[in-house]
């Protein structure tokens, strides 16, 4: 028979993205980020702000994973949080019970935490806006988790499609999160910029009255057109 886990693993040591890093990160569209990772990064559409008018950050990844109806990785991940920090909790997407409520919510805010994404579900959805800290969740329920274990904290992790490993950065808007890896963040911030370029150019051309961009008019054009 196998062993019984430990009720809880703590994994240290994981690299760090340097702040000024981060801070580059700040502020940008989720979308665009996508973009300049090739469509690639964004986490399941169902991963959505508890507040839109709250939902904007950006930080390194403190991952968690939290046995379905349990809690034991939140708290993990709670006790080992640095300001900054984007606590990213993996519960095999459960929908039976909620993996965060408001009391949590409002210690990680106080424990200076950026924000909390999970593919589980929340609850006290006014006390988590009241509370100040964004929280993505798949969707809002109000059975509480169990705290019987196992948990782990800051080992890689697999939600909403990405897989995500501590000191990635993470960043969200009211469109949804996109993970960012470590080892590639300096290149997406240089294709970044390409984006940006692009999109404010797009954007001046419909505010300028343009109907179409130099891209929708190329293919235009190469169609193969049938009929009179």
């Amino acid at each position: 028979m196998l062993d019984n886990p430990p009720l809880l693993t703590i994994h240290r040591g994981h690299p760090r993205p340097d702040p000024a890093l981060v801070a580059a990160f700040r502020g940008a569209q989720t979308s665009h980020l996508a973009d300049a990772m090739d469509g690639r990064g964004a986490l399941d559409y169902r991963i959505k702000p508890m507040d839109p008018e709250n939902a904007v950050f950006a930080g390194p990844a403190l991952t968690a994973f939290a046995y379905p109806a349990d809690i034991v990785g939140v708290y993990g991940a709670l006790a080992e949080a640095e300001p900054g920090d984007v606590i990213i909790v993996a519960n095999d997407a459960y929908t039976t019970t909620a993996v965060i409520g408001d009391i949590v919510a409002g210690m990680m805010k106080n424990k200076g935490v950026a924000a909390f994404v999970t593919d589980g579900l929340a609850r006290d959805r006014a006390g988590i806006v009241a509370a100040g800290l964004p929280v993505f969740a798949a969707g809002i329920m109000p059975a509480s988790p169990a705290a019987n274990g196992p948990g782990v904290v800051g080992a890689p992790v697999t939600l909403g499609g990405q897989h995500v490993r501590p000191g990635d950065i993470i960043v969200g808007d009211a469109d949804g999160v996109v993970v960012v890896p470590l080892d590639r963040a300096e290149a997406v911030l240089e294709r970044l910029a390409a984006v940006r370029a692009a999109e404010a150019k797009a954007v001046a051309q419909v505010e300028a009255g343009g109907t179409a961009t130099d891209r929708i008019r190329h293919f235009v054009s190469a169609a193969r057109i049938i009929g009179p």
